[in-house]
Formats: structure tokens, C-alpha cells, sequence
């Protein structure tokens, strides 16, 4: 796997850590400033993903992106 594509996948894994962790800080949170805290994290992992899977797809289409076997 090339370097480029390893990175595209360690970010959509941090994206989706992100995210995780988002609903539930935000589900166990006691005040207002822990929300706007993980509403931020969640909007952030969201856009992360959005753009890592479109640089993925370009990969794709470039025939530079291989599976992990």
C-alpha cells in the first residue's frame, strides 16, 4: 500500500474515532460547554470523512488504491 493511500485510511479511522467519541460526550455530558465541545468534534469528524473519502475515490480512479490483504 502506498504511503498516500495509508494516510487517507488512518484519517477516515480518525474520523470515525472522532465521531464516536463525539455522541458520547455528548451523551454523557453534564453542561452546555461539553455539547458545543463535541458538537465541534462531531462536525469536524464528519467533514474529515467527507473529504477523505472523496481523496480515497480519486485514488480509486487513479488505479493507485489497494486493499489491505
Amino acid at each position: 500500500m502506498k504511503a498516500c493511500d495509508d494516510n487517507i485510511r488512518k484519517t477516515l479511522a480518525l474520523a470515525l474515532e472522532m465521531i464516536t467519541l463525539a455522541d458520547q460526550g455528548d451523551a454523557e455530558r453534564e453542561d452546555t460547554g461539553c455539547g458545543i465541545i463535541y458538537g465541534i468534534m462531531r462536525d469536524c469528524g464528519y467533514k474529515l470523512q467527507q473529504m477523505a473519502e472523496k481523496e480515497k475515490s480519486k485514488h480509486i480512479a487513479k488505479g493507485w488504491w489497494k486493499e489491505n490483504r
